[in-house]
């Protein structure tokens, strides 16, 4: 394994299992300082979520894409088949995992910070016919966004736009946009307000990559050059080497 490569897993996985302690960590404290309210809840779970995703695709874009969902990492690998841009193989197979490991570590973090039992399995079951209409949505969503704003020139918004879209779906979608299967995976390991029961995981993640493959199609239909610029939705970056105008424009996702 190259060292750019560890680099680039190394990024993953830490900047997911730092988005995974942001959601379930401001969980666990809209819990503590709102008891009985969910509508507050909510609001400072969603807000605590926006920032911090923002900061982490600012951090890790220029080294890994910081794609933090590997529906993400997908999309990116199928973009880049025809012109040979996008993530490669050997990131196709490690991000997921390291992704999905980060996210379980995430969770674990945010538990062990307000004193919880560090290891957890969510009793909060969430399926429902309209929880999967809503991952559907917020994912569909969530790629056509990150691959749009790419193909008309506007990667450089990514951090506060894929934040913004995620905090709106927070509320928009009855299954509060989870919308990425790694996260999903991590917030089995917190039973609190943000956790997920391992019996709701299997529907979510079906709905994420039907939800994925809807919004990509989408894309596709209406940018048909879109692998062109596959390149600059999400192809990582050696963090050792940016240069200013690298990083203005370095694009992101979650």
């Amino acid at each position: 394994m190259s060292g750019q490569l560890r680099r680039r897993l190394v990024a993953e996985f830490v900047g997911t299992a730092l988005l995974v302690c942001v959601v379930v960590g401001s969980g666990i404290a809209a819990q503590q300082l709102s008891p009985g309210n969910t509508g507050l809840q909510l609001l400072e779970n969603s807000t605590a979520t926006v920032l911090g995703l923002g900061v982490l695709i600012l951090v890790f874009g220029p080294i890994s894409g910081a794609h933090f969902n590997p529906v993400v990492s997908v999309a990116d690998w199928l973009l880049g088949r025809r012109n040979g841009t996008g993530i490669g193989y050997p990131e196709l197979a490690g991000y997921p995992l390291a992704q999905t490991a980060g996210a379980v570590a995430g969770s674990m973090l945010a538990n062990g910070m307000f004193d919880l039992a560090v290891v957890q399995i969510s009793t909060h079951d969430r399926i429902t016919g309209g929880h999967l209409v809503g991952e559907v949505v917020a994912t569909a969503g969530l790629i056509a966004v990150i691959v749009a704003l790419a193909r008309t020139g506007r990667a450089a918004l990514s951090a506060a736009t894929v934040g913004a879209f995620i905090g709106a779906a927070y509320w928009f979608t009855s299954s509060t946009s989870f919308a990425n299967p790694a996260v999903t995976v991590g917030r089995i390991f917190s039973d609190t307000f943000a956790g997920i029961a391992p019996g709701s995981v299997p529907g979510y993640i079906a709905a994420q990559i039907l939800g994925g493959a809807l919004g990509l199609a989408l894309i596709v239909w209406l940018y048909p050059d879109v692998s062109e610029v596959a390149a600059d939705i999400t192809t990582p970056q050696d963090a050792a080497m940016p240069n200013a105008d690298q990083l203005a424009v370095q694009p992101s996702s979650s």
